[in-house]
Order: C-alpha cells, then structure tokens, then sequence
C-alpha cells in the first residue's frame, strides 16, 4: 500500500518540522508550506494529499479562509491548529469545515494519533474495498462508493466527516447515538477529541439536510441521551 501524503501548513519553522519529524516516523509522506497561497497551490496541483495539517494563523490567507476555500470543490480531511484554545475558537475552526482542531501547544504524539483517527474514517483509493450500496432514509439518500449525498432529489455538498458522520446515522435509523459513542464509532478515537466537535458537525448536519434547521425533523436530539435518525 503506498505511504499516505501528508500536507503541514504553519508559520512557524519548527513547528513544521517537529510535526514532519513525527509524521515521518509513523511513515506518512510529508509535505510542508508556510503560507496560505502556498498551501493553496500545493492542495491544487498535488492531488494525492490525503489530510492537511492547518494552521489558523497564517500569513496572506488565514487557516479559515483557506478552509473554506477547499470545501468549495475538496473533501480532504482537514486538522486545524491554533494557539487559540478556547471554545469559540475551536467552534468557529469546526464549523469552517474542518475536521478536527487541535489547540497549541500539543503533543506532537497526540497530533499523530488525531491524524491516524481521522485517516481512519476517510474515504480510501483501494479499489478491492467492497462498498456498501447506496442508502435512503427519510428523502435522504447517501452513496459510500461516491460519497455524494442528496435530499428530496437536490445534491448537497459534505464533508468528509460530515459524510462520515450521516452514513452511521443512515446504517442505524431511529436508534440513540450519545455523543460519546458518536466519537467511538465515527471520529475512531475519543481520548483527545472534545464533545462540542460532535456538537458541531451535528449542527453543520442539520444546516445541509433540514429544511429548518432550528426545528430538525430528520436528525433528532434526544434530550439528556444523544442524537438519532428519524426514518420518516
């Protein structure tokens, strides 16, 4: 199986290279920019990146512009870094697109593992993976092979994690997910990551396949217990 690229985008000289140092270790390809435009370039014409690694404060174009950028035509898994650790921060990262957010400073070993989990849950190139057949639950319908989604017939556009994230709703309708278990099953790994990230994606969710998303009638709260998917 080839080496998985990787993109780190951050300002900083060191930071890069401790990341690239540790990435490295764990055998991923790494690539490395210090700029927005320059990251920018490299996620255009480089098309092989499997995750990019992203800084939120960033010379030219910030971390957030240049996520929001990529969502526009690209699901690529995206880690957001900042020194910005309270929660609005982490919100606003989230809700940008990205898929994961890591406050500074961090331990280069739990960025690894964060990688690892979110590259565990992204879609992969291997062409002898059996797919599951395309799923339709309540005027939604959802295909893994080609990770388009549509609602009452329209297309709408996903995330990775996103997509991720309503297919395991889609396999289990009408049952209660807690955030926890949302974490264990989609994320792949609940030590580092925060609860409000499921918070978030839920909301993003609901912005794309509810028709009001203040009044969901598709992805339900349970109140005290979780979140499930109605059938009808």
């Amino acid at each position: 199986m080839p080496k998985q690229h990787i993109l780190v985008v951050d300002d900083e000289p060191g930071v890069r290279e401790v990341v690239k140092r540790y990435l490295e270790r764990d055998g991923y390809v790494v690539s490395t920019a210090s700029t927005g435009p320059e990251a920018l370039t490299i996620i255009e014409t480089e098309r092989d990146i499997k995750l990019v690694v992203l800084d939120v404060m960033l010379p030219g174009v910030d971390g957030s512009e240049i996520v929001k950028r990529v969502r526009r035509d690209n699901a690529v898994p995206i880690i957001m870094l900042s020194a910005r650790s309270d929660e609005l921060d982490r919100v606003i990262g989230l809700e940008t697109g990205a898929d994961d957010y890591v406050p500074k400073p961090f331990s280069p070993r739990e960025l690894v593992s964060r990688v690892k989990a979110v590259l565990r849950r992204a879609p992969q190139d291997d062409s002898k993976v059996e797919v599951a057949k395309p799923i339709a639950v309540g005027g939604v319908e959802a295909d893994a092979g080609t990770r388009q989604v549509s609602v009452d017939g329209k297309p709408v556009e996903l995330t990775a994690k996103e997509f991720d994230l309503l297919w395991f709703f889609m396999r289990h309708p009408k049952q209660v997910f807690s955030r926890e278990q949302l974490l264990e099953q989609v994320w792949g790994f609940v030590e580092y990551i925060d609860l409000s990230t499921v918070t978030v994606h839920i909301h993003r969710l609901r912005e794309k396949i509810e028709p009001d998303p203040a009044k969901p009638v598709r992805l339900m709260t349970v109140w005290g217990v979780g979140y499930r998917l109605a059938e009808s």
